[in-house]
C-alpha cells in the first residue's frame, strides 16, 4: 500500500509539474504549481505513515531496458521517515512559494519554476525509495538539474549565475563518486539491483567503498570541506526553494550514507571516528562562519552546515558504539542523529521561510539595514524567534530533544566504556556540541536582536510590511511542529525507536532496554517542567492585560541611554556585535580588516569594517579553480569549432581504449 501511494505523489508531482510548464508566465501557473506540491505531499504522508505505523516494507518491481537498471522501488521503516519529512516540508513550502512568487506573475516563467519544484518533489521520494543503482543515479540527477535551474530562478544577477554553477560541478563531482560505489558494489554480480549488492571481499575493499560514499553523500550534504556550493546557492534560489533545499534535499546525502552502511557489513572503528571528525569540523566551522555573516540567508545556509554536522557527529558515535560493542553509545548516537534529520529540517524550513518573508517585506537580506522589525512584523517575528530558539537547542523546543540524546549518549560513552578510544570518543563529542551550542546561541541572539528589535536602520526596515496570509501560515504550522516535538519528545523518541533494526542494532520497544538509560523518564520530567513554564508565561501575559485593562497605553522610542536625539548609528550592528567572538577564533577564520583610524585634534571620520571569509573557499578551491582555469586557458587551442576535429578526438581515444585492452589480454 505505502508503495502505491508512493506512486501516486510522483505522478501527481510530475504530471501536474508539465501542465504548469505549459501555461508559462500565466498566474494561473503559480496557483497551480502550489496545488500540485499540496496534493502530491498527501498521498506520500499517508502512505509514509502506514510503513512506520505498521512496519511492513512494500515493494514495487518493473522491468525496464536501461543496462544494470530496472524499476524497483521500497518502502521500509528509513525511507518512510525521510518520506515523511520530504512530503511535509514540500508541502508547506509550496503553499508559501504562492505568496511569495505572486510578485513575479507576468515577470517571470513560474509555470517553469513550479515544473522544477514538483520534479524536485518527486524525485526526493524516488531517491529515498529506489532498489537499483541506476535507478537511484537517475533519480539522483533529476533532482540535481530541478534544484539547479530552480536556483538559477533569478539568473540575470551575475551571483546567482556563478552560485548555480559552484553548485551544478559540486554535485556532479559528488555524483561522480557514487557512481565508482554503485559500480563496485555491483561488479561481482553484474547488477545494480541493491538486494544482490557483494559484501567485499576484505575490509580495505570496505573502507574505499566508505571513503566514496562519504564524500558522494557528503558532498550532497554539506560536509566540510565539500559544502562550498551551499553557502552561495541556498542565498540564491527563492526563500520556499531554500527553505526545501536545507530543509530535506540536503538530508538525502545522510540518507544515502546510511543506506550504504547497511551494504558494507560491521563496520570498523575508523569509520566512526571519520563521520565524527568531519562531524566536529562542520559543526564548529559552520556556526563560527555563520556567526561572521552580514546576508541572512547565507548566515543561514552556513547553520545548515553546523547542523549537518550536529547529524555527522551523531552517526559517528552510532558507528563507534557498534564497533566496540557500547550498545548505549550505538542507539543514543543513532536515536539522536535521526530525530535531528527531522528536527533540522522542521526549524530550518521555519528560520528560511522566516528570512524569505524579511527579505519580502524590506527588500533586503542585509542584517546591517535591518532592525525594529518586531513592531512591523510581528508574527514572522515570533516564529522567527522560536525557530531561533529551537535550532539553539532550547527546552522547551524540537532541537533540545535530539540534542539531549547526543549528550546523554556522549557522556556515558565516557562513564561506561571501560575503553580509552570509546571515552576520547565521548569528550570529542561533548566538547564539541558545548562548543556548537554557545556559539549557536550567540549566532541567534545577533541575528534576531539586530533584524526585529532596537529600531530601524534604514528606510527599507521603517516602512517594512507583514508577509501574506499564504506564507503566515506554513510558519505558524512549522513553528507549532518546533515546540509540539519539544513538549512530547518522549513519545517521539518511543516512535522512531524501531528505526534502529536493521541499522546494526536489535529491536528494541523501549529505549531503556537498549540502553540502560531512563531517556524517556529524563525527557518526561524536562517536558513537565517545560509545560510548566509555558503556563508560567501564559498566567502571566493574562494578569498582566488585565492589569494594563482600561489605562491609556504610550509608545516612544527604544531607550536611548540617555541621548536626547539618537540615530540608527548608535546601535549595535550585526558586525560589531558578533566580532568579540569572531576575534577568539581569528587564526581561524582569517578575517580581513579595514582600519580607518581618526586623525587630528578634530577628526572627521573613522570606520573599522571586518569581513571573515570562507577559508576553504579561500585557500582551497579558489587557487585550485583557479590552476584549472589557467590550465583550460592553455589548452584552448584543442577547441577548434569543426565537427570533423572533435570526431577525429573521439575516434583517437577509443583507438587507444582498444589497444589499452588488447594489451591487458
Amino acid at each position: 500500500m505505502s508503495v502505491v501511494l508512493l506512486l501516486i505523489s510522483v505522478g501527481v508531482l510530475l504530471s501536474g509539474g508539465a501542465a504548469c510548464a505549459a501555461l508559462g508566465t500565466r498566474g494561473s501557473a503559480n496557483r497551480l504549481g502550489a496545488a500540485v506540491g499540496v496534493l502530491g505531499a498527501i498521498p506520500a504522508i499517508l502512505g509514509a505513515a502506514h510503513a512506520l505505523c505498521t512496519g511492513q516494507t512494500s515493494a514495487f518491481h518493473m522491468h525496464w531496458s536501461v543496462p544494470f537498471g530496472s524499476f524497483r522501488l521500497a518502502v521500509d521503516g528509513l525511507s518512510a521517515f525521510f518520506i515523511l519529512i520530504i512530503a511535509v516540508i514540500c508541502g508547506l513550502a509550496a503553499v508559501y512559494g504562492a505568496g511569495y512568487l505572486k510578485a513575479d506573475i507576468g515577470r517571470k516563467n513560474l509555470g517553469a519554476s513550479w515544473c522544477f519544484y514538483n520534479v524536485l518533489f518527486a524525485s526526493m521520494l524516488l531517491v529515498v525509495t529506489a532498489r537499483n543503482g541506476m535507478l537511484f543515479l537517475l533519480a539522483w540527477e533529476f533532482m540535481s538539474l530541478a534544484s539547479f535551474f530552480l536556483v538559477m530562478f533569478d539568473h540575470e544577477r551575475p551571483e546567482v549565475r556563478e552560485a548555480g554553477w559552484t553548485y551544478l560541478v559540486a554535485t556532479h563531482l559528488g555524483t561522480a563518486f557514487l557512481l565508482a560505489l554503485f559500480v563496485l558494489l555491483g561488479w561481482q554480480h553484474q547488477t545494480m539491483d541493491f538486494e544482490r549488492f557483494a559484501l567485499p571481499a576484505d575490509s580495505m575493499s570496505a573502507g574505499v567503498l566508505f571513503l566514496l560514499a562519504v564524500v558522494g553523500f557528503g558532498t550532497k550534504a554539506g560536509f566540510m570541506p565539500m559544502h562550498v556550493w551551499l553557502p552561495e546557492a541556498h542565498p540564491a534560489a527563492p526563500s520556499h526553494v531554500s527553505a526545501v533545499m536545507s530543509g530535506v534535499m540536503i538530508k538525502t546525502g545522510i540518507y544515502g550514507i546510511l543506506r550504504t552502511l547497511t551494504f558494507l557489513g560491521t563496520p570498523p572503528e575508523w569509520w566512526g571516528w571519520t563521520l565524527l571528525v568531519i562531524g566536529a569540523v562542520s559543526g564548529i566551522g559552520g556556526v563560527l562562519l555563520a556567526l561572521a555573516q552580514r546576508d541572512l540567508k547565507r548566515l543561514l545556509a552556513y547553520s545548515s552546515v553546523e547542523n549537518i554536522g550536529i547529524i555527522c557527529m551523531a552517526l559517528g558515535l552510532w558507528l563507534l558504539g557498534i564497533s566496540t560493542g557500547n550498545t548505549t553509545l550505538a542507539t543514543l548516537g543513532l536515536l539522536g542523529g535521526l530525530l535531528h534529520i527531522w528536527n533540522h529540517a522542521i526549524f530550518k524550513s521555519l528560520l528560511f521561510l522566516g528570512a524569505g518573508a524579511v527579505a519580502h517585506g524590506t527588500g533586503t537580506r542585509d542584517i546591517e539595514q535591518l532592525g525594529g522589525l518586531l513592531k512591523r512584523m510581528g508574527q514572522t517575528g515570533v516564529a522567527f524567534l522560536i525557530g531561533s530558539a529551537a535550532i539553539c537547542g532550547l527546552p522547551p523546543f524540537n532541537g533540545f530533544v535530539s540534542e539531549f540524546l547526543l549528550y546523554v549518549g556522549a557522556l556515558s560513552g565516557i562513564a561506561q566504556a571501560g575503553r580509552s578510544d570509546v571515552a576520547a570518543a565521548g569528550m570529542v563529542a561533548l566538547g564539541a556540541l558545548a562548543i556548537i551550542g554557545g556559539l549557536a546561541v550567540a549566532c541567534f541572539t545577533k541575528v534576531f536582536g539586530i533584524v526585529f528589535l532596537g529600531e530601524p536602520r534604514s528606510d527599507l526596515a521603517a516602512h517594512a510590511h507583514e508577509a501574506s496570509a499564504s506564507m503566515r501560515l506554513p510558519m505558524a504550522v512549522l513553528a507549532g511542529l518546533c515546540m509540539l516535538i519539544g513538549l512530547l519528545g518522549p513519545l517521539v523518541v518511543r516512535a522512531v525507536a524501531p528505526l534502529t533494526s536493521g541499522l546494526f542494532l536489535p529491536a528494541a520497544a523501549t529505549v531503556a532496554n537498549s540502553t540502560g538509560i531512563d531517556i524517556v523518564g529524563l525527557l518526561w520530567r524536562i517536558s513537565a517542567g517545560a509545560a510548566l513554564l509555558l503556563v508560567l508565561i501564559l498566567a502571566l501575559a493574562i494578569v498582566r492585560r488585565r492589569l494594563l485593562g482600561g489605562r491609556v497605553m504610550e509608545q516612544a522610542g527604544t531607550w536611548d541611554c540617555g541621548y536626547v536625539a539618537p540615530t540608527t548609528r548608535m546601535q549595535y550592528t550585526a558586525s560589531s556585535f558578533a566580532w568579540p567572538i569572531l576575534d577568539m577564533f581569528r587564526l581561524l577564520l582569517r578575517p580581513r580588516l579595514d582600519r580607518r583610524l581618526p586623525t587630528g585634534l578634530f577628526p572627521q571620520q573613522a570606520s573599522f569594517e571586518s569581513r571573515s571569509e570562507d577559508i576553504f573557499r579561500r585557500f582551497g578551491y579558489a587557487p585550485l579553480f583557479g590552476a584549472f582555469r589557467s590550465l583550460a586557458d592553455r589548452l584552448h587551442w584543442f577547441q577548434q569549432g569543426r565537427n570533423q576535429l572533435y570526431v577525429l578526438y573521439i575516434a583517437v581515444t577509443l583507438l587507444i581504449l582498444l589497444l589499452w585492452k588488447l594489451g591487458a589480454r
